[in-house]
């Protein structure tokens, strides 16, 4: 085991969580395949470190395993929906140690433009014409304590509504539980119809006064806006570096996913819950 170096490395307790819900690796029970080479708490403290410091897959610090195995591991959990599966499951694990139930009932959505890098191709950005920014946009959907349940990375000239009907598409397919979604003016009009009829979703609008001015918290939506601040914190996803919208939306999900396991082991009656075993 390399020594823990890095803010982003993962601690005894963080492992302790995150490991039990990685799938079990059939080579340890002679189910055949190749072994794997490095243990997955080193690939995925690397696979933090690139999304919370930001640097070049290639520039990964020497005490990590090599690059390419990194950046393989990271495409293939993608693929597989293991990523996914258990950033879920540490959602569920988070509502449940606030009291509440694992299946969202409300919902608020959102959308940020961040500017893409050289590397990102011409054909999957955009340029937002009312913030003047050329990347992407990613478009999420988080529960009322900021968690993130569904998100989706588009070109930033796809409008708000549009974006907002795949990532509605999402939730409903996910969530049967979710009936209210908050919003702000840019999601008001025809698609505030066509989430009621065709998703069974009631979008209900969060609007400024008019007699407002400056920076005034607004009920519900500061709750997504705080979390896109809280993706924004990731240095990785400051700017759009990924030549594939996929895969900025995995490390999406790998920011929460480091969030959510800071958040468990800092609760001492989870903490003292935990004895699944773990694959190295």
């Amino acid at each position: 085991m390399r020594q823990r170096r890095y803010t982003s490395d993962l601690t005894d307790e963080q492992w302790a969580i995150l490991g039990p819900l990685l799938p079990w690796p059939v080579w340890l029970d002679g189910g055949g395949g190749r072994p794997e080479e490095y243990c997955r708490r080193q690939v995925i403290d690397a696979i933090f470190y690139v999304d919370d410091n930001g640097c070049k897959w290639r520039n990964l610090p020497a005490d990590f395993p090599p690059w390419r195995t990194v950046h393989a591991a990271f495409t293939r959990w993608w693929v597989s929906g293991d990523v996914l599966a258990v950033h879920n499951d540490l959602r569920d694990l988070v509502r449940a140690a606030e009291g509440r139930d694992p299946d969202p009932t409300a919902a608020i959505i959102d959308s940020q433009s961040v500017r893409a890098a050289e590397t990102v191709g011409a054909g999957s950005r955009g340029f937002d014409a009312g913030k003047k920014i050329n990347g992407r946009t990613r478009h999420v959907v988080v529960d009322t304590t900021g968690l993130l349940l569904v998100v989706a990375v588009t070109a930033a000239s796809v409008q708000d509504r549009d974006g907002a009907r795949l990532v509605l598409q999402r939730i409903r397919q996910l969530f049967h539980t979710i009936a209210l979604v908050w919003a702000d003016g840019a999601y008001a009009g025809k698609l505030v119809v066509w989430a009621k009829q065709a998703l069974r979703i009631t979008i209900e609008i969060v609007k400024r006064g008019d007699d407002t001015s400056g920076f005034v918290v607004l009920p519900r939506r500061w709750v997504v806006e705080r979390s896109l601040s809280w993706l924004s914190g990731s240095r990785r996803l400051a700017r759009d570096y990924e030549r594939l919208p996929v895969h900025h939306e995995a490390l999406v999900h790998w920011s929460m996913i480091l969030l959510m396991t800071r958040r468990l082991a800092r609760a001492p009656r989870h903490r003292a819950t935990v004895n699944s075993p773990v694959a190295c």
